[in-house]
């Protein structure tokens, strides 16, 4: 598939970033909104209820590093009890440090497990060198963890995409995809057997970026697809990385907008009843066939 041509700019420098809470002050600060961000994401979707069992998807980014502190911390005064299990996919890769998720996970007392599954040589395999990895890469990891979640009994999923990945989901689907869809902060997986939520959902790109470093996560980088040029997300991030520069606050705009939805203003008739609308008379209305037959013969009364 070829790759749409966009408007893209670079991303934003380290000075154009969010930086690191200065000290202890501003660091609880950034601690508290994320708290609060992510508290309020879980009451308005429902993610988590009382029993629930969360396996939390832990990659070695920031993000869900990140996920995982900000729901350790809310589990401590929550009004419901649920518990959390750190599951990571050891994919193999080369020269991935093995050593680094177990050694952080013990030392913070969390329960967590290891999957070992060799996708990376079956994605190295199959995908042609120049091409994009993430798609395989993607539904074989899913398959893993929705497999070991089934196995042992989870009732929740929790990734770690936050607010940027859903605006950025969105208009990756409406340039390569032609469809107004995304990621929604809860989904029941296609075989019906999981619930995914993702309680980073209003939380911004940029204090993950900053609370990450202020808590000095161990951070994996991703040697698969991480360093692939020719993605189709990459290129949507950097179109939005230039218009947040232009008109800082616009992600921020476009999130809320995605939870802000008018069928009546859109054009899917499977949404909204356009047909009804301002309709006279019981009569059925013609088809398209009618129409367009319509052209070719003469009414009766011509």
């Amino acid at each position: 598939m070829n790759t749409i041509p966009l408007p893209i700019a670079e991303p934003p420098s380290r000075s154009q970033r969010a930086k690191p809470p200065a000290n202890k002050h501003e660091a609880d600060k950034l601690a508290k909104r994320l708290r609060h961000q992510v508290g309020r994401a879980i009451a308005d979707f429902g993610m988590i209820e009382d029993g629930d069992r969360v396996m939390v998807c832990l990659s070695g980014g920031k993000d869900s590093y990140t996920l995982l502190d900000v729901l350790l911390q809310l589990q401590k005064k929550a009004p419901v009890k649920f518990s959390i299990t750190a599951v990571n996919l050891d994919q193999k890769q080369p020269g991935f440090p093995e050593h680094v998720l177990p050694d952080y996970l013990t030392s913070i007392g969390v329960d967590f497990h290891i999957i070992e599954q060799d996708t990376y040589s079956v994605v190295s395999r199959v995908i042609p060198e120049g091409k994009t990895m993430c798609s395989l890469c993607s539904r074989l990891r899913r398959g893993a963890l929705y497999t070991y979640a089934e196995e042992h009994g989870f009732t929740k999923i929790a990734l770690g995409h936050h607010r940027d990945d859903l605006v950025n989901t969105f208009f990756l689907n409406l340039f390569f995809h032609a469809k107004l869809s995304g990621m929604p902060p809860k989904l029941l997986s296609d075989d019906g057997k999981h619930v995914v939520i993702r309680p980073l959902a209003y939380v911004r790109e940029d204090d993950i970026e900053a609370y990450a470093e202020a808590k000095r996560f161990p951070i994996i980088p991703c040697n698969l697809c991480g360093s692939q040029e020719n993605l189709q997300r990459k290129q949507v991030k950097k179109m939005l990385a230039q218009w947040e520069k232009d008109a800082p606050g616009r992600i921020e705009t476009m999130a809320r907008a995605l939870g802000d939805i008018r069928p009546s203003q859109l054009s899917d008739p499977k949404l909204f009843d356009f047909m009804a609308l301002g309709k006279r008379g019981d009569d059925a209305l013609p088809d398209a066939h009618a129409w367009l037959a319509g052209g070719e013969t003469q009414r009766d009364d011509d």
